[in-house]
């Protein structure tokens, strides 16, 4: 079976990848192997690769002769990602916009109408939850794998900072508005609008990431 050690290899990527995002370890906090093997269930081997791939993503630092830990990302490298993620992002936007089927558009309705529902009634994890999902389905509808591939990089990195801003009831209420309008900017079929919609948010949320260090 030449395709089950690939399979596990990316299985147990995606396992620590995800761990990494939701915070389950620190930045700068040592991944050893031994505990991940007996955490995922896999060899070390398998895990030695996964942490290899995730250093060439940028969320693990390899260290010579130390192994590896989860890669502290700045506030000035995370504002970084953000303005490249502003063409990138507009651009998933547009094409999303150019392409929408009527049962993709049915989609982002309900996504819509789920993230104010959220904000609503005050959960915030569920709202982030949701705005990530958005994210998630425009970057897949764009039918734009390159940026597609490179945006999902670019967001693991920068997730944490993404994190302690949804915690803050006051930007939520912000960030929904920014995401309703690149939704109804999508819906609209609006490629223009869409992408100066992804424009502004990400903007914004620079702003607030900077008033958060401040």
């Amino acid at each position: 079976m030449p395709a089950a050690a690939p399979a596990v290899e990316a299985r147990v990527t995606d396992l620590i990848r995800e761990a990494i995002v939701r915070g389950d370890y620190a930045p700068n906090q040592r991944l050893i192997e031994a505990d991940l093997s007996e955490s995922f269930s896999a060899s070390r081997a398998t895990v030695r690769t996964a942490l290899l791939e995730l250093a060439s993503e940028g969320l693990v630092e390899r260290l010579p002769n130390k192994g590896s830990r989860v890669r502290a990302i700045s506030l000035d490298e995370a504002i970084e990602i953000l303005e490249v993620r502003i063409g990138l992002e507009g651009l998933c936007a547009a094409k999303t916009a150019e392409g929408l089927t009527d049962a993709e558009a049915a989609e982002f309705e309900g996504l819509r109408a789920a993230m104010l529902a959220a904000v609503d009634e005050g959960d915030l994890v569920e709202y982030a939850r949701l705005h990530q999902r958005l994210d998630a389905r425009v970057r897949e509808l764009s039918r734009h794998a390159t940026a597609a591939g490179v945006l999902a990089r670019l967001y693991a990195q920068s997730i944490r900072y993404h994190f302690k801003l949804a915690s803050k009831p006051a930007r939520a209420k912000v960030s929904l508005l920014e995401h309703v309008a690149i939704v109804d900017a999508i819906l609209a079929r609006d490629p223009d609008a869409a992408e100066r919609a992804v424009r502004a948010h990400l903007l914004s949320v620079i702003d607030a990431l900077r008033d958060l260090a401040a």
